[in-house]
Protein backbone atom coordinates (compact mmCIF):
# COMPACT_ATOMS: atom_id res chain seq x y z
CA UNK A 1 0.00 0.00 0.00
CA UNK A 2 1.53 3.29 -1.08
CA UNK A 3 -0.71 5.62 0.88
CA UNK A 4 -3.29 5.92 3.58
CA UNK A 5 -6.46 7.55 2.27
CA UNK A 6 -7.57 9.22 5.50
CA UNK A 7 -10.32 11.82 5.15
CA UNK A 8 -13.30 13.13 7.08
CA UNK A 9 -13.87 14.22 10.66
CA UNK A 10 -14.93 12.14 13.67
CA UNK A 11 -16.12 13.68 16.95
CA UNK A 12 -14.66 11.67 19.82
CA UNK A 13 -14.34 11.78 23.60
CA UNK A 14 -11.08 11.47 25.50
CA UNK A 15 -11.62 9.25 28.54
CA UNK A 16 -10.30 9.94 32.05
CA UNK A 17 -7.15 7.90 31.31
CA UNK A 18 -6.32 9.91 28.18
CA UNK A 19 -7.52 7.34 25.69
CA UNK A 20 -9.56 7.88 22.56
CA UNK A 21 -11.39 5.26 20.47
CA UNK A 22 -10.21 5.04 16.87
CA UNK A 23 -13.23 5.08 14.52
CA UNK A 24 -13.83 1.72 12.83
CA UNK A 25 -13.26 3.08 9.32
CA UNK A 26 -9.72 4.13 10.27
CA UNK A 27 -9.03 1.32 12.73
CA UNK A 28 -9.62 -1.45 10.19
CA UNK A 29 -7.16 0.10 7.71
CA UNK A 30 -4.58 0.79 10.42
CA UNK A 31 -4.78 -2.73 11.81
CA UNK A 32 -4.48 -4.30 8.36
CA UNK A 33 -1.67 -2.03 7.15
CA UNK A 34 0.42 -1.44 10.29
CA UNK A 35 -0.92 -3.85 12.92
CA UNK A 36 -2.15 -0.74 14.75
CA UNK A 37 1.32 0.78 15.17
CA UNK A 38 1.20 4.58 15.12
CA UNK A 39 3.35 7.53 16.07
CA UNK A 40 1.95 10.71 17.64
CA UNK A 41 3.73 14.04 17.61
CA UNK A 42 3.08 17.77 17.95
CA UNK A 43 1.90 19.87 15.03
CA UNK A 44 2.99 23.54 15.17
CA UNK A 45 -0.63 24.77 14.77
CA UNK A 46 -1.64 23.21 18.11
CA UNK A 47 -2.97 19.75 17.32
CA UNK A 48 -1.37 16.31 17.27
CA UNK A 49 -0.35 14.47 14.14
CA UNK A 50 -1.20 10.77 14.14
CA UNK A 51 0.94 8.84 11.67
CA UNK A 52 0.74 5.20 10.67
CA UNK A 53 4.25 4.00 11.52
CA UNK A 54 5.46 3.69 7.87
CA UNK A 55 4.27 7.25 7.06
CA UNK A 56 5.97 8.50 10.25
CA UNK A 57 9.23 6.83 9.26
CA UNK A 58 9.13 8.57 5.86
CA UNK A 59 8.40 11.94 7.51
CA UNK A 60 11.15 11.41 10.11
CA UNK A 61 13.68 10.42 7.42
CA UNK A 62 12.92 13.62 5.49
CA UNK A 63 13.42 15.67 8.67
CA UNK A 64 16.71 13.94 9.40
CA UNK A 65 18.00 14.77 5.91
CA UNK A 66 17.53 18.52 6.45
CA UNK A 67 20.51 20.78 7.32
CA UNK A 68 21.44 21.66 10.90
CA UNK A 69 19.38 24.86 10.61
CA UNK A 70 16.26 22.64 10.93
CA UNK A 71 17.22 21.34 14.39
CA UNK A 72 14.54 23.44 16.09
CA UNK A 73 11.82 21.78 14.00
CA UNK A 74 13.37 18.35 14.47
CA UNK A 75 13.12 18.94 18.23
CA UNK A 76 9.43 19.75 17.89
CA UNK A 77 8.53 16.81 15.65
CA UNK A 78 10.99 14.08 16.62
CA UNK A 79 11.59 15.17 20.21
CA UNK A 80 7.89 14.96 21.04
CA UNK A 81 7.16 11.78 19.03
CA UNK A 82 5.62 8.86 20.90
CA UNK A 83 5.11 5.39 19.43
CA UNK A 84 1.72 3.91 20.34
CA UNK A 85 -0.43 0.96 19.39
CA UNK A 86 -4.17 0.59 19.07
CA UNK A 87 -5.18 -1.54 22.07
CA UNK A 88 -7.53 -4.53 22.08
CA UNK A 89 -10.51 -2.23 22.65
CA UNK A 90 -9.61 -0.08 19.62
CA UNK A 91 -8.22 2.85 21.64
CA UNK A 92 -5.12 5.02 21.51
CA UNK A 93 -3.50 6.22 24.70
CA UNK A 94 -2.32 9.84 24.46
CA UNK A 95 0.56 10.79 26.78
CA UNK A 96 -0.07 13.58 29.31
CA UNK A 97 2.63 15.71 27.66
CA UNK A 98 1.00 15.49 24.23
CA UNK A 99 -2.50 16.03 25.66
CA UNK A 100 -1.26 19.21 27.33
CA UNK A 101 0.55 20.43 24.20
CA UNK A 102 -2.61 20.08 22.09
CA UNK A 103 -5.04 21.24 24.80
CA UNK A 104 -6.88 17.90 24.74
CA UNK A 105 -9.22 17.47 27.67
CA UNK A 106 -12.49 15.77 26.68
CA UNK A 107 -14.15 16.66 23.37
CA UNK A 108 -11.80 16.04 20.45
CA UNK A 109 -11.90 15.71 16.69
CA UNK A 110 -9.98 13.20 14.60
CA UNK A 111 -9.43 14.57 11.09
CA UNK A 112 -8.28 12.52 8.13
CA UNK A 113 -5.48 14.35 6.31
CA UNK A 114 -4.47 11.90 3.60
CA UNK A 115 -1.23 10.27 4.80
CA UNK A 116 -1.93 11.07 8.45
CA UNK A 117 -4.65 11.95 10.93
CA UNK A 118 -4.85 14.98 13.21
CA UNK A 119 -6.24 15.02 16.74
CA UNK A 120 -7.72 18.37 17.80
CA UNK A 121 -9.41 19.91 20.79
CA UNK A 122 -12.88 20.89 19.48
CA UNK A 123 -12.65 24.57 20.47
CA UNK A 124 -9.07 24.92 19.25
CA UNK A 125 -10.05 23.43 15.88
CA UNK A 126 -13.00 25.81 15.49
CA UNK A 127 -10.73 28.80 16.20
CA UNK A 128 -8.06 27.54 13.78
CA UNK A 129 -10.64 26.93 11.04
CA UNK A 130 -12.13 30.42 11.48
CA UNK A 131 -8.65 31.96 11.32
CA UNK A 132 -7.82 29.96 8.19
CA UNK A 133 -11.03 30.98 6.44
CA UNK A 134 -10.57 34.64 7.41
CA UNK A 135 -7.14 34.58 5.77
CA UNK A 136 -8.62 33.89 2.36
CA UNK A 137 -7.95 31.08 -0.03
CA UNK A 138 -4.38 30.74 -1.33
CA UNK A 139 -3.84 31.17 -5.07
CA UNK A 140 -2.70 27.56 -5.40
CA UNK A 141 -6.18 26.42 -4.34
CA UNK A 142 -8.12 29.18 -6.14
CA UNK A 143 -6.49 28.13 -9.39
CA UNK A 144 -7.01 24.41 -8.79
CA UNK A 145 -9.04 22.76 -11.53
CA UNK A 146 -10.63 19.34 -11.28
Amino acid sequence: MSGFPFQGTSALTLDAKGRVSVPTRHRELLMAATNGQLTLTKHPVGCLMVFPRPAWEQFRDKLMALPMAADGWRRIFIGSAVDVEIDGAGRLSISPELRKAAGLEKDVLLLGMGQRLELWDVARHAAHEAETMAGGMPDAIKDFVI
